[in-house]
């Protein structure tokens, strides 16, 4: 349906309305958000729960983001930091590269003296795409800004019953919600579609019942509100493998800290060559599978006598949880030493 159709069908200011009423009641209380109506929150809590929340769960969040910020609470402290110890913070919540830009973002801001208020200024800062800028436009300084995360362009779709891809219909879901976004409460409103499309209008079994746009909404009258968006076909992601040593030396192992640029870059792992395309059918320890966003991995682990060449350090086992591991690595170690206590036993 062309969008011009589309909205002479919707009642814009009414759906912010409505929204803005539900979230008034039902907003999610999060450690880095005001309640409704309350004053904005510090963009620094801002961006640093955006960066977190991208392609990890609220759930996951909430305790790190705590963290964080009982041990960096102003940028400034963040900016300060050495790398090595904001990495190792960072270990667990994915996509590493973010971290490094986390580091980045906050040097620079740090420099300015604070974060620019517009979102224009926001995307010239490290690290910071067109969702997280007009996130923090809106929701730290009340500027009318257009946010359109997944969650946000699921509910567009469905209440406009787009019966295309949420990334064939991009341009489309950004004017609609263009349409309805207010001038008032562009904080809360970017909030309250979140928050929609999070806990009611999810992907599967939306709860149309709770929806305060069920009204208007195109997918619910359709009788099938899961057929909308249209799901993108799933390509099968390759296949790799990769090998880690095992060097054990009175209670530790040896660990070496990744380049700077490439998966998990510049965290702590076990040492290893380059991941590879075949199975290197060597014997092993233990095997771990992982899923990256575009490939899957075999970790073999592989024993070995001493240290290779470079730089490393030995890491007490007892106190592995103060090393910065990424998941991979962290579930890797913990294989071997399930495997050594079932030999023992």
């Amino acid at each position: 349906m062309p969008a011009s159709a589309a909205k002479q069908l919707i009642d814009e200011r009414q759906v912010a309305k409505a929204l803005l009423a539900h979230y008034d009641n039902y907003a999610r209380a999060l450690p880095w958000r005001s309640a409704p109506g309350e004053a904005a929150p510090d963009p620094y809590v801002v961006w640093l729960s955006e960066v977190m929340l991208q392609q990890t769960t609220v759930a996951t969040v909430k305790p790190r983001f705590r963290r964080f910020i009982e041990r960096w609470p102003t940028i400034e402290a963040l900016a300060a930091a050495p790398d090595e110890e904001v990495l190792q913070e960072w270990a667990g919540l994915g996509y590493y590269a973010r971290a490094r830009n986390l580091i980045a973002c906050a040097r620079e801001v740090a420099r300015r003296g604070g974060f620019p208020r517009t979102e224009a200024e926001l995307l010239k800062l490290p690290g910071l795409g067109a969702y997280t800028a007009a996130a923090i436009a809106a929701i730290a300084f009340g500027q009318r800004a257009v946010v359109i995360d997944t969650n946000v362009a699921r509910v567009i779709a469905r209440l406009h019953g787009v019966g295309a891809t949420l990334h064939d219909a991009r341009n489309d879901i950004r004017e609609f919600a263009n349409a309805i976004t207010p001038a008032d409460r562009p904080g809360d409103f970017a909030q309250a579609m979140m928050d929609l499309g999070a806990t009611i209008c999810r992907p599967k079994k939306p709860v149309c019942s709770d929806c305060p746009l069920s009204p208007d909404c195109k997918a619910r009258a359709s009788g099938d509100p899961e057929a909308f968006p249209l799901a993108k076909a799933r390509r099968q992601r390759p296949h790799r493998h990769a090998i880690a040593w095992w060097i054990e030396r009175d209670g530790a192992i040896w660990l070496v800290r990744r380049p700077a640029k490439g998966m998990l870059g510049g965290m702590a792992s076990l040492p290893g060559p380059e991941w590879v395309d075949e199975d290197p059918r060597l014997p092993t320890l233990a095997t771990v599978f992982h899923g990256f966003t575009h490939f899957t991995l075999d970790l073999h682990l592989v024993s070995r006598a001493s240290p290779p060449d470079g730089e490393g350090w030995w890491q007490p086992l007892d106190r592995m949880s103060e090393a910065g591991l990424p998941t991979l690595y962290a579930r890797a170690i913990d294989a071997v030493l399930a495997r050594k206590e079932s030999l023992a036993a």
